[in-house]
């Protein structure tokens, strides 16, 4: 990675790391995630219904990973919360956001071109979210690299995570909606940061941290920009995930995980057992075919007693005749 100290690509990766978030990029992650909130099913009602359970909702989305992390690390819950002027930014965000007249500042936030520019600058918030928990859980577990990885985790997806709680404020439970279960896109790109800022942070990783920031920026603005503008969620490490699922989690061999000879044995197996089905329907047919000739054998032989007796009956009357 020393070619980046060659380029001029260094000074821009020094003047990333000396940017601060504080108003404008903070402010773009307020607006992009209250206004997730508000695309939710049911949380315009809520908002009608009850404003303080939007309201705190809406401080969930903000500033879920803050709380999340402080959980996981034996801190104070509402230290996030201790920041007057983030939640005083953050409420008004959510006051423009639901009950501006004429809705106006939704609308307007939800033009591409503006909502592009958001979501790129809350992407930007995210990489020092996450730098932000590594570097946190380091200072109190040197040594520990998974601790590192899930403080920077929590960080930086912790609003998605704790999605279920969030959900219950609103009165709603879906626990088939946990992230856990079904990794979103940002959750997904948020854990490979933290476990790339965690070998960084530990020396695994031979990379500058400066010139780390720049890179994973950059691919996360870009790949966020390419989502939006292609209208596509398809993660771009689906093909990777596949493959890694397939060939450690099937239970197979790799060689057929990755070749497709695991379907090929299901389809096997179900033409192999097609003849013994299909014997066991002949012989059931043959045995309901048997059962009924039995009652013809029963008609046939009463038949015959029936012109026995009437036999009998004429030779009687000849010879009374």
């Amino acid at each position: 990675m020393d070619l980046l100290g060659v380029l001029p690509l260094d000074e821009l990766s020094h003047g990333l790391a000396n940017l601060s978030m504080f108003p404008y990029f903070d402010m773009a992650h307020y607006i992009i995630s209250v206004m997730a909130l508000r695309e939710q099913p049911g949380a315009l009602e809520v908002s009608r219904v009850s404003p303080l359970a939007c309201w705190f909702s809406s401080m969930l989305f903000c500033f879920g990973g803050a709380v999340l992390s402080a959980v996981m690390l034996a801190e104070p819950v509402v230290a996030p919360l201790s920041n007057s002027t983030s939640v005083l930014l953050a409420s008004v965000v959510w006051y423009l956001v639901f009950y501006c007249p004429m809705d106006l500042v939704y609308c307007c936030a939800a033009l591409l071109p503006l909502r592009l520019v958001l979501s790129g600058m809350k992407e930007v918030t995210r990489t020092w979210k996450v730098l932000g928990g590594v570097t946190q859980a380091h200072g109190k577990y040197k040594d520990s690299l998974l601790v590192m990885i899930a403080i920077g985790w929590a960080k930086g997806a912790g609003g998605g995570l704790i999605s279920n709680f969030e959900q219950l404020v609103r009165g709603v439970w879906k626990p088939e909606t946990n992230e856990l279960l079904k990794m979103s896109y940002p959750t997904k790109i948020t854990l490979i940061g933290a476990v790339l800022f965690a070998l960084q942070q530990t020396h695994y990783l031979p990379v500058q941290k400066h010139h780390l920031m720049l890179i994973y920026t950059v691919f996360t603005v870009v790949n966020k920009s390419r989502m939006m503008l292609t209208g596509s969620s398809t993660s771009p490490f689906a093909a990777v995930e596949s493959a890694i699922y397939k060939t450690l989690f099937t239970g197979c061999s790799p060689y057929a995980a990755l070749t497709g000879e695991v379907n090929k044995a299901f389809i096997d197996n179900g033409t192999s057992s097609m003849p013994t089905s299909t014997s066991a329907t002949k012989e059931s047919g043959k045995n309901g075919t048997a059962g009924n000739h039995t009652p013809v054998e029963g008609q046939s032989g009463s038949h015959k007693a029936k012109e026995e007796s009437e036999n009998t009956e004429k030779t009687s009357c000849k010879k009374t005749d």
